[in-house]
Parts: C-alpha cells; structure tokens; sequence
C-alpha cells in the first residue's frame, strides 16, 4: 500500500501542516526538512499529483503544441525543454497538430481541460485568438519560432531576417549577384522574415530583387527538391543559393545530387539549421544556425518564471542570433 502524508507525520513526529506545506514547496526549518527527506526516502512517498491539482489548483504538467512532431527544430527545441522541465518536477504533454489551425485549437481544449499550468506553442495557425482561451484562465503562453501582434505572449525568437542579412552578405562578398532563395509561403511567421532579410540584403548592396529567383513554397523537403530544380532551369539560373531551412535543404541536396550539380564549382550553396548534415555532405556545407538549444533554454526560464510568479514583468519578446558557420560550399567569383 501507497505511504500517505500520515505515514511521513508518524516516521518525523511533525505536523501535517508542516509536511504539507515542505512537499508543496514551501519552505520549513532545515532540521524538519531532513527529517522529511529521510522519511520520503524510507517510506518510498509518491506524491499523489492528482490529489495535490485539485487542493492547489496546480497540476506539475504543461502542454506543448506543436506544428509536427518529426520536424527536427520542433523535435530538439521540445526535448531541451522537456528536460529542464523534468528537473523542476513538471512532466509534459506533448500535441502533434500536423501543421493544421483547425487541430491546434482543438488540442489546446484537450491541454486546457487536462488543466495544464502552461503551454508552449510553435503556432500553426496565423491567428492568436485560439489563444484567448488559455489567457483568460490566466494559464501562462511562451510561443517559439513565432510570434503574433499584441504582446499578449512571451516570445522566444531566432534573428530570422538577420540570418538572411548575413548569409547574403557572405556570397555578395565573394562576387555573388544572382541569389537565389528557396523559402516557405508568405502565410509563415519565419518565411516572411527570412524573406524580407534577403531582399534588404541585397538592395542595400544595390542589388535588384528578382521575383524568378525566390521560389516560395512549403517549408518541405518536397518544396526543397523542386524549387531547386526550378531555378536551376531558369535560362539565367543563379549562380548561388541560400536554403532557409533544414527539410529545404535536405531536399535542394538531393536533387543537386540527381542532378549532378558539383558545389562549390558549378553552384554555391549555403543551408540552414543543421551541423550534421553539414558535416555528411561533402563539400562540406555552409549552415546557418538557429540558437536551438539557448531557444529551449530561454522558453523554459520565462515559463517557470511565469509558473512561480518570479517573472512579473510584461509579456515581451526574446530574438536570439543566430550563427553563420563557414564551410566548402562556397566559391569566390
């Protein structure tokens, strides 16, 4: 049979008052904190988490939405989370809502009535109001990768445009003049940013912006291999190309690879989000990367500080930089 609060108050000789409130987190003296801790250890006490949600109103849990479960940044941003989570004493629930608006509300409801304490979100959808729902219960929201007007949320962004700015600001160095772009639709939050450093990046270069050389699509490996192909099929195909992320540059790699294209000597390249992949391509690839795991990290305190109410100041937005790591598959003109 379990051990109760009772069998611990019998071993110490304490109150139950004062091991209540030491197994809720509040403070007593330290001798008594011993004795307890010695008595949680020989009676092999398990906090009763349900029993203690509903006299707290405090569950130990938080939600996580997310747009796809296999999708590496969500996957490795999540897992860092997950573990500064754990040491804490918070477990997670963990919602896949396939990229679709319509399932993120809806597995908001589910995290909602599991009366989660907070909820990370790497949003979907392109409107907040989903969101309302947790803010008027005053659930705390940290948002990741995006973010939405209003200041309403906590945020933890990467510098997307500054990405752009400096990986254009490299090939223009080496005598580069026709970029080309592959990159998600102007419905994403991260596309439309990376998108706008790029061309800010160019004009303040004196670089006319070309609608044939930004193929716009799904953040996919799909996306990737065809707008690849696309622009490499142009009568003036670029003689670079910046990838702005990890399943984009998967695929552009493979059809470069089908295609028999050599980088650095017949096109430069330069990818996003992922060392490994760098390191087992060959050329080894220029990469952009995203601050993941200090992105994790940053979500983490401002959700822990908004569960304890450390963090009192105004909701407001964190952007992290992110890094251009030098690699061979870049050639001077």
């Amino acid at each position: 049979m379990a051990a109760t609060i009772r069998d611990i108050t019998r071993a110490t000789g304490l109150s139950v008052a004062t091991v209540s409130k030491f197994l809720n987190g509040g403070h007593v003296l330290p001798e008594n904190r011993e004795k307890i801790e010695r008595a949680v250890r020989a009676l092999h006490y398990r906090v009763n988490e349900v029993a203690r949600g509903l006299a707290t109103s405090r569950t130990k849990t938080v939600g996580v939405l997310i747009p796809y479960l296999d999708n590496i940044f969500a996957s490795t941003i999540i897992a860092r989370v997950e573990d500064i989570l754990r040491g804490k004493g918070y477990g997670t629930i963990v919602c896949d809502c396939r990229g679709d608006p319509a399932a993120e509300g809806e597995e908001l409801d589910f995290l909602l009535a599991k009366q989660v304490d907070g909820i990370f979100n790497i949003p979907s959808s392109e409107n907040p109001a989903y969101l309302s729902r947790a803010a008027d219960r005053g659930v705390p929201v940290v948002l990741i990768d995006r973010t939405f007007h209003g200041g309403r949320f906590d945020s933890v962004l990467a510098d997307n445009a500054g990405a752009s700015r400096s990986a254009v600001a490299a090939l223009v160095r080496r005598g580069h003049r026709r970029i080309g772009i592959l990159c998600g639709g102007r419905d994403s939050f991260t596309a439309r940013e990376r998108l706008a450093g790029y061309v800010e990046a160019l004009r303040s270069r004196g670089i006319s912006f070309r609608q044939e050389l930004a193929e716009e699509g799904e953040l996919s490996v799909r996306h990737g291999y065809d707008g690849m192909k696309k622009l490499l099929a142009l009568k003036e195909p670029p003689t670079a190309v910046y990838l702005t992320n990890y399943e984009i540059t998967l695929g552009a790699v493979v059809a470069l690879n089908e295609l028999g294209v050599r980088f650095p000597e017949d096109l430069s390249v330069i990818g996003f989000d992922n060392l490994t992949l760098a390191q087992v391509v060959r050329p080894r690839l220029w990469m952009v990367v995203q601050p993941m795991r200090q992105m994790a990290e940053t979500a983490a305190r401002v959700m822990l500080g908004r569960l304890d109410g450390s963090l009192q100041s105004p909701r407001r937005t964190y952007r992290l930089k992110t890094a251009l790591v030098e690699g061979e598959s870049v050639r001077r003109l």
